[in-house]
């Protein structure tokens, strides 16, 4: 007989990228801190070396969850350089799960739960086959999510205005999506791979036990009702949605083994809320036109700065790249202007490749983000109530900084910021100064928002909050599908 487990055991799934591989461990932490569930993470790369590599603080996982890096996956002769990165992971998620099948089936005790991110809901199959519940996770806000259940079912007259005419594309019950906010697939809507591999993804997530999502009720009320009114949205997938979030890593205490960064000894030195941290995430790169119109931007607004820069890469945004750079007399990178790092020695810190994000939006005297609006930066930003200057660059970046500035008021954009344009120097130094000068209206409001914003996100995920009771709602089920497996045995 087999032998009935006492603590629910629940596994989660990632998709390549740190930044999907984040909030997959944060609520596998909340799973097991909250609710005591064992929990098992599965780590779908294509260099596990490098992502171990990358995680920031991977050890303080170690001792709540059981993290397993599945072989890498090659699917490099099946890419092609014009394919989209969404189709990119999808590829490499199908090609995971067969591993991922053996390892599931080999757990002990049997998971009750399987939860898989937006890239790997292939995996619910699996769950099925096993007896299992089978959730989505939802690592971005709800209005992508939205976006990702109604693409299915869209109005084909409106997309056509959309991409062709670049109308407003409508989703029920919430806001429009401006055209120069749009996602991948309609810039490039004749792409049938990315077009099949989305629709498929969209009907997949409508087959979930229920959907988590990286929001909260106060971020996104209009959203989340639309998902939940069966005249809307809910007429086309009537899964259960949760909002859990905001998930982010917190800021880890230096230790006595762990120095203290180059930038946060800067940091220490500098004026509170005084500089701008410039960062486009783990992968975003600009051209070099554009490197050099942010660089004389950055001075030109006269603000103190920490800017994480890449080397520049022409054919893709989110194509970092890496080579062994060359550097003028004053150390400045070959693909800044000349002598930046001299002009702005005072007031500037330049950072190659990373810097601790996490521990720089903390401290106190950033004043300012000028990000890609990735959702992990928003997050953030917004927890440490930094407003931000938005400059996205792929994916589901434009929807999120259309939220953050058109419909939050918690960051500005400046003009200009789209695919394969050069955003100028000026316009760029306007839209830092008034994010930064803080005495200035521009700023004042921005600030108040973000503080709003801040303290409704504390207040979803404390006891009693909606986020916490989101979470505690779903873990019951979970716990509900180990009592019904137990009652079978």
């Amino acid at each position: 007989m087999e032998v009935v487990p006492t603590k629910t055991h629940i596994a989660l799934l990632a998709s390549p990228g740190t930044g999907h591989l984040i909030p997959v461990l944060e609520l596998g932490q909340r799973f097991a801190i909250h609710h005591g569930f064992l929990v098992t993470i599965f780590v779908v790369t294509t260099d596990a070396s490098a992502t171990q590599s990358q995680l920031p603080h991977y050890s303080s996982y170690k001792d709540l969850l059981d993290i397993v890096f599945l072989p890498p996956v090659d699917v490099s002769d099946l890419v092609t350089d014009s394919m989209a990165i969404l189709s990119q992971l999808v590829l490499i998620m199908r090609h995971a799960m067969p591993i991922l099948r053996t390892k599931v089936t080999a757990l002990k005790p049997r998971p009750s739960a399987l939860v898989a991110d937006i890239f790997g809901t292939e995996a619910f199959e699996i769950a099925d086959d096993l007896g299992m519940l089978k959730y989505m996770f939802n690592t971005t806000n709800a209005w992508f999510l939205a976006l990702s259940l109604y693409y299915p079912h869209q109005d084909e007259a409106n997309k056509h205005d959309h991409v062709y005419h670049h109308a407003p594309l409508n989703i029920p019950g919430c806001a429009s999506l401006e055209y120069a906010d749009t996602v991948d697939l309609y810039w490039q809507s004749d792409d049938r791979v990315l077009h099949d591999d989305y629709v498929k993804m969209g009907l997949d997530m409508a087959k979930a036990d229920g959907i988590l999502v990286n929001s909260w009720e106060y971020l996104e009320p209009k959203t989340l009702k639309a998902l939940r009114d069966p005249n809307l949205l809910s007429r086309f997938s009537s899964v259960p949605v949760h909002p859990v979030g905001p998930l982010i890593r917190p800021v880890q205490p230096v230790g006595n083994s762990v120095s203290r960064s180059t930038a946060l000894e800067w940091l220490d030195l500098q004026p509170a809320e005084s500089v701008l941290y410039v960062s486009f995430g783990s992968g975003g790169t600009l051209s070099a036109d554009q490197l050099t119109e942010l660089a004389w931007g950055l001075e030109l607004s006269q603000q103190r700065f920490v800017w994480v820069v890449r080397p520049p890469i022409e054919s893709s945004a989110f194509g970092a790249y890496f080579r062994q750079e060359k550097r003028t007399e004053d150390g400045t990178p070959d693909y800044l202007p000349d002598g930046f790092a001299t002009r702005t020695r005072k007031v500037g810190l330049v950072l190659e490749m990373w810097a601790p994000q996490t521990e720089i939006l903390a401290h106190e005297s950033i004043g300012g983000f000028l990000s890609h609006c990735g959702w992990n930066s928003t997050l953030e930003s917004l927890i440490n109530e930094v407003p931000m200057v938005c400059w996205p660059l792929y994916a589901e970046q434009g929807m999120n900084s259309a939220m953050l500035a058109d419909h939050l008021g918690m960051a500005v954009r400046p003009k200009g910021v789209v695919p394969g344009g050069v955003v100028a120097r000026e316009v760029i130094e306007k839209a830092i100064r008034r994010v930064m000068e803080k005495d200035e209206e521009p700023g004042k409001l921005v600030r108040a928002k973000v503080l709003d914003l801040k303290r409704s996100a504390e207040a979803a995920l404390a006891k009693g909050g909606s986020s916490h009771g989101s979470l505690e709602r779903v873990a019951k089920e979970c716990e509900t599908g180990l009592r019904e497996r137990a009652r079978g045995a």
